[in-house]
């Protein structure tokens, strides 16, 4: 670590492929050029330490991991041409140029309220292929964690659709939904 002229703080570092690293800037105090060392040293030690070129490669946009996450599943073609739908027409129009990273709770708790309650079926079915691409996303450790946690989000309630009413003789279908034993 050394101080420049500017009064701003340069680091660098030996990381474990032997080679020296700088920091992608300069910091204004050493106790924040500290902080930024700690955190590589730390990457060190858990063995979770990339490479600074590595981690510019590893930081795909959410359309670009999610042809790739598409390309990679073993589909049906109807459940591959749904999929590449709901990407086309209720994710990617949000997220297809945000980089994975970028990806908060806050925009994904935003971006499913304003699919709507019109369509509750192609709405819990784009969350939960948005939670599923972040999903493996996570494994691929790509991100630390996966933004979609919003409870009920990937299901939609059956007794909430339109169905016409039962009649008396339908084994009593409306009492069991209403009591919510049937449904």
């Amino acid at each position: 670590m050394r101080r420049l002229p500017s009064g701003r703080w340069q680091v660098r570092y030996t990381g474990p492929d032997l080679a020296r690293h700088s920091a992608p800037l300069t910091f204004d105090t050493r106790t924040d050029a500290d902080g930024w060392l700690a955190v590589r040293h730390s990457e060190i030690v858990r063995g979770t330490w990339r490479p600074p070129a590595a981690r510019v490669v590893d930081d795909p946009t959410l359309a670009a991991y999610a042809e790739q996450w598409l390309t990679e599943r073993d589909l049906k073609a109807s459940t591959r041409e749904l999929h590449a739908r709901l990407l086309r027409v209720r994710i990617l129009p949000t997220f297809g140029t945000a980089r994975l990273r970028d990806i908060t709770p806050t925009e994904v708790r935003r971006w499913y309220t304003g699919l709507g309650a019109a369509t509750p079926t192609a709405r819990a079915h784009a969350y939960g292929l948005l939670r599923a691409i972040l999903a493996t996303a996570v494994t691929d450790e790509l991100i630390p964690a996966n933004p979609c946690h919003i409870r009920g989000a990937g299901t939609v309630d059956r007794c909430a659709r339109s169905n016409p009413p039962a009649s008396p003789t339908s084994s009593g279908w409306s009492a069991r939904c209403r009591t919510g034993t049937g449904c």
